[in-house]
């Protein structure tokens, strides 16, 4: 299990930004590069869906479809950190944001069920 925990949430109007962090404690940057990490997020009364992921030595990141080109996701291992930058925001971004990590360093898969560490999420709200 890896301890994760998000911050850089709040409030903003659309059109705007913001970068989310996700900061694993308890590991050095060398186990740290075990995980591939990604961002998923649960809009209100809806199910948590993928959001970007990247593996562990950065090499491979996805997106979904409706953050393409507006998201960029990307890890910093000395401080064992991902980010998203989210620039362009939509109301239809508010969600609680959430970062995981998963064993697969490389092939990952963007499955929900394949990230064995959670963080506590961080709430995103973008008014119009």
């Amino acid at each position: 299990q890896v301890l994760l925990a998000e911050s850089g949430g709040g409030l903003v109007q659309a059109g705007g930004s913001l970068r989310l962090s996700c900061a694993a404690s308890g590991l050095n940057f060398i186990n740290y590069r075990q995980y591939a990490m990604g961002w998923f997020r649960q809009p209100p009364g809806k199910e948590r869906e993928f959001v970007a992921a990247i593996s562990s030595n950065g090499d491979r990141i996805q997106y979904a479809d409706s953050v393409k080109g507006r998201f960029t996701i990307s890890k910093d291992d000395s401080k064992t950190t991902v980010y998203l930058q989210m620039d362009s925001l939509k109301s239809e971004d508010t969600a609680v944001y959430y970062c995981a990590a998963q064993s697969r360093r490389y092939y990952y898969t963007t499955k929900i069920e394949d990230f064995h560490s959670w963080g506590q999420g961080t709430q995103v709200t973008v008014s119009l």
